[in-house]
C-alpha cells in the first residue's frame, strides 16, 4: 500500500463529526446566553414590580387611616411583609411618609420603573447580581389610582440579589440539561443526515482510487432525493462512464502492443508480396493483367498501413492529401477490394453524377467507402437469405460534395446508435471491432467534413459530406493571368 493511500485510508484529527460537534456547541451556548440575559433581567424587573404591587397594597391601608392613627408597630409589621424598610407617596407638590423603619441614612441606587428601558433592564441585572453588601434601593413607581403622582419604597439590595442568584442556578441548570439534549440532537441529525453520506463518498472515492477499474468499486446510490442523492447518482455515473472508458484505453494499449510487436513482420511479408506481383505483370495472361495492378495497389496500400503501426492506434490520422478527383473510379475499386463484383447474392447500384469531383484524399476517402461497403455487406449477409442490395449515391450540394452509402439490411439496433462512432462501442455483430466508423469519421473530420447516420431509411444508410478547400482569390488571378 503506497503512502498517499496510508494517508487516505488514515481518519484525519479533526474530521467532519468533531467539527460539527465543535460548531454546534458554541452555537448551543450562544442560543442559552441569549435567553439567560433576558431572563435575568426579566426576573430583576418582575421583582421590583412584586415590591411596588406589595407596597401599593400598604400604601392603600396606612393612607386609609387618619394620621398618626397607625401605630408604629403596625407600620413596622406591613413594611416587614412586604420586605420594605420605608414606603412614600407623593401628592401634588407634597410628598408623605407613610410608614419607616430603620431607616438608612443613604440610598445607594434609585431604580425608576415608569419610564425603564430594556438596555436599563439588562444593565440593571447584573449590577445586582456583581454587587457585594447590602446596599439599599429606592423603587419608584406609579402611584394607586386617583391616590398621588407616584409611589416609592425603600428595600434591601441582598435578598433580591440572593434570589436572582438561585433564579439564575435554576435556569442554569435547565438550561444545560436542554443544552446537551439539543446538542445531541442536532448532532445526532446532522450526523445523519449529512455527515455519514459524505464518509460513505468519501469512502467510496478512496476505494476506486485504490482501483479504478473495478466494478465493483463504484458506489451504489441511495434513493436519497436531496443534494446528496443526486451526488451520489452523478458520482455513480461518473465511476461507471471511467471504468468503461479505462477498459477502452485497456484494450487500445493492448491491441496497439500487439500490433507493435507484428508489424515488423507483416511488413517484411508484403514487401515479399508485392516483389512477386511486381513479377506477376510481366505474365501475358489477359486475366493476370487485369487484376495485377489491382493487387499492386491493394499491396501499397497495406504496406502504407503498417508502417503507421495501426491508424487509429495513433495519436492522430496523418494530415489528408487533399486534391481534385474522379468519385465513380474509387467507387469502382472500392467494389473490386469488397469482393462484391462477383457476389450475385448482393446487388450493386451506383447513382452517381456524371463526372463528380470531390476534394479530398483518395487514399483516404477509399478507406472511409471500403469501411462503409464492408459493414453493409456484413449486414447483408447475416440475413437469413444473405442477400440484399447496396446503393452508392453521389451528388454535388454547392461547394459540399456529398456521397451516400445505403444498405436494405436490418439496420443498426438502438444500443450500436449511441455510440456509433466511438471505438468498441459500435459493435453490432460477432467478430466485430468496432473500428471501422471509428476511422471512417476521424477520417472525414480531417477533411472538414461530417459522417453521419442518416434517420428513417431502409437498412442502413451513411452520408459522406466533404466540402471543399477555400480558394484564395489571389491564386485564382495568378492561375488565370497564367
Amino acid at each position: 500500500m503506497t503512502d498517499r493511500l496510508r494517508r487516505r485510508l488514515v481518519p484525519p484529527r479533526f474530521g467532519l463529526s468533531a467539527k460539527l460537534l465543535l460548531l454546534t456547541l458554541p452555537l448551543v451556548l450562544i442560543a442559552e446566553v441569549a435567553i439567560y440575559v433576558p431572563s435575568i433581567a426579566n426576573y430583576r424587573v418582575n421583582r421590583l414590580n412584586d415590591r411596588l404591587a406589595a407596597a401599593n397594597t400598604a400604601a392603600l391601608v396606612l393612607n386609609a387611616a387618619p394620621s398618626g392613627m397607625v401605630p408604629d408597630s403596625l407600620a413596622r409589621e406591613i413594611l416587614s411583609s412586604i420586605g420594605a424598610r420605608a414606603v412614600a407617596i407623593k401628592t401634588g407638590q407634597q410628598r408623605r411618609l407613610l410608614a419607616i423603619a430603620d431607616m438608612p441614612p443613604a440610598i445607594d441606587e434609585d431604580v425608576d420603573m415608569r419610564d425603564m428601558t430594556y438596555w436599563e433592564a439588562i444593565t440593571g441585572a447584573f449590577t445586582t447580581m456583581f454587587s457585594t453588601g447590602n446596599q439599599v434601593i429606592r423603587i419608584v413607581g406609579p402611584a394607586p389610582r386617583n391616590r398621588g403622582q407616584f409611589l416609592e419604597v425603600v428595600v434591601d439590595e441582598k435578598p433580591l440579589r440572593l434570589a436572582m442568584v438561585r433564579f439564575s442556578r435554576n435556569l442554569v441548570l435547565v438550561s444545560l440539561v436542554i443544552a446537551i439534549l439539543t446538542t445531541a440532537l442536532v448532532y445526532a441529525a446532522l450526523h445523519y443526515l449529512f455527515v455519514r453520506p459524505m464518509r460513505r463518498l468519501t469512502a467510496s472515492l478512496v476505494a476506486f482510487h485504490a482501483d479504478p477499474e473495478s466494478p465493483s468499486r463504484v458506489i451504489v446510490p441511495s434513493d436519497r432525493g436531496d443534494e446528496i442523492g443526486v451526488a451520489e447518482r452523478e458520482l455513480s455515473d461518473l465511476q461507471r462512464d471511467l471504468v468503461s472508458m479505462l477498459h477502452q484505453k485497456s484494450r487500445l494499449a493492448a491491441l496497439g502492443l500487439a500490433v507493435s510487436k507484428i508489424n515488423h513482420d507483416l511488413r517484411n511479408l508484403l514487401a515479399s508480396s508485392q516483389l512477386i506481383s511486381d513479377q506477376l505483370a510481366h505474365v501475358p495472361d489477359p486475366r493476370v493483367q487485369r487484376f495485377a495492378p489491382k493487387l499492386m495497389r491493394s499491396l501499397e496500400r497495406a504496406i502504407a498501413l503498417c508502417q503507421s503501426t495501426l491508424s487509429y492506434g495513433r495519436a492522430q490520422e496523418a494530415p489528408p492529401e487533399r486534391r481534385v478527383v474522379a468519385v465513380e473510379p474509387i467507387v469502382t475499386e472500392v467494389r473490386d477490394s469488397a469482393n462484391l463484383a462477383d457476389d450475385p447474392a448482393i446487388a450493386w447500384v451506383t447513382a452517381i453524377d456524371r463526372g463528380l469531383l470531390i476534394d479530398a484524399d483518395p487514399d483516404q476517402l477509399f478507406r472511409v467507402l471500403l469501411n462503409l461497403v464492408r459493414n453493409a455487406a456484413q449486414a447483408l449477409r447475416s440475413e437469413d437469405g444473405g442477400g440484399g442490395q447496396i446503393r452508392i449515391t453521389g451528388r454535388r450540394e454547392g461547394a459540399v460534395a456529398i456521397i451516400e452509402v445505403s444498405d436494405t439490411g436490418p439496420g443498426l439496433p438502438a444500443k450500436a446508435r449511441e455510440h456509433l462512432f466511438e471505438p468498441f462501442q459500435g459493435v453490432s455483430r460477432d467478430g466485430g471491432t468496432g473500428l471501422g466508423l471509428a476511422i471512417a469519421s476521424e477520417l472525414i473530420r480531417a477533411h472538414d467534413g461530417e459522417l453521419k447516420l442518416v434517420e428513417g431509411t431502409i437498412g442502413a444508410t451513411f452520408r459522406v459530406s466533404i466540402p471543399d478547400r477555400p480558394v484564395e482569390l489571389q491564386t485564382v488571378r495568378s492561375a488565370k493571368r497564367a
